[in-house]
């Protein structure tokens, strides 16, 4: 089987490459920038371009089996800012990439959606995948129309697709000085010796899910005939800023210096998703306790060396 992957470079994207190269595909990453925190694998193809390349896309489609879709250039945090920009870079080239599958006959693509950010501020907990969406940021808008753009091409053209919507990922190459991935975020500023920020009172609730089990959920998308086109990927387990900062207290044997800042207006209160149905057609699990993934996540973190220098 042949996997291209695009974003492969990314967080997400190299520890899917890792799953992927486990199996024996053979893989194709397709990125605009190279890793960050490695050199290139053996075994696999890179090709640097940008998602809105069609023409760079259909060569590296030809004769593709999968598409796994996991970029974007934009995160929830900023998105607001540009949603025009958001909306060309993002759900344009995306429909673009679609019509470039559909010609060169892709079986299957994976999309990664956002959990976090399509249902908006839910109803009830935990949000099931039959839970309204109403997102509160151009990310998530976006996300869910490129859903609906899928939900057209297979109905237009057949292409085959799921669609996994993931909680709260985290774990190791993380950016650990960016500005998306909680976990990642606080355990930089820790190693820093910075404090960390937190918005509000603490008590926003998140499903921090570790990043290998979630690329077992892509693994199981791409190889199983799904009953349903969209799985939310999630712990199942909510867990407040407060007793993150608790758990990561415990694996780093320190209190953290925290600064408390005014609640941000894009910030949904309370989010835990329902991944039963994943559990039930993927025969997927969540396996990685949050303390354990967390000094998985610390460890890596603690080893960066140029980390101890960012000024």
């Amino acid at each position: 089987m042949r996997a291209v992957v695009i974003g492969g470079n990314g967080f997400i994207g190299s520890h899917l490459v890792d799953a992927l190269l486990a199996d024996r595909w053979q893989i194709t990453v397709y990125d605009r920038a190279p890793e960050r925190y490695r050199p290139p694998m053996p075994g696999v193809e890179y090709v640097q371009g940008e998602l809105g390349n069609a023409g760079l896309l259909g060569t590296v489609l030809d004769g593709g089996d999968v598409l796994f879709h996991l970029a974007s250039t934009t995160i929830p945090e900023s998105s607001n800012d540009a949603p025009i920009f958001d909306i060309q870079s993002n759900l344009v080239d995306t429909v673009r990439l679609l019509d470039v599958c559909v010609a060169r006959h892709v079986k299957k693509v994976i999309f990664l959606s956002s959990g976090g950010t399509v249902y908006g501020t839910p109803n009830a907990l935990p949000v099931t995948e039959a839970a309204p969406t109403h997102p509160i940021c151009s990310y998530g808008i976006v996300k869910l129309t490129i859903e609906k753009y899928l939900q057209l091409y297979k109905h237009l053209h057949d292409l085959s697709y799921t669609i996994l919507r993931p909680s709260n990922p985290y774990g190791p190459r993380q950016n650990p000085v960016g500005h998306q991935g909680v976990v990642g975020v606080f355990l930089g500023r820790i190693a820093q010796e910075l404090p960390i920020s937190v918005w509000g009172d603490g008590e926003i609730i998140r499903d921090y899910l570790h990043v290998t089990d979630l690329v077992r959920a892509c693994l199981a998308a791409a190889t199983t005939e799904t009953t349903g086109p969209i799985f939310n990927i999630a712990s199942g387990q909510g867990t407040s800023l407060n007793q993150l900062l608790e758990v990561i207290e415990r694996v780093i044997g320190r209190p953290p210096r925290i600064v408390r800042l005014p609640a941000r207006p894009f910030d949904v209160p309370r989010l835990v998703l329902d991944s039963k149905r994943a559990q039930r057609a993927l025969r997927w699990q969540p396996q990685i306790p949050l303390e354990e993934g967390i000094l998985d996540t610390w460890n890596w973190v603690r080893d960066l060396q140029w980390l101890h220098r960012v000024p």
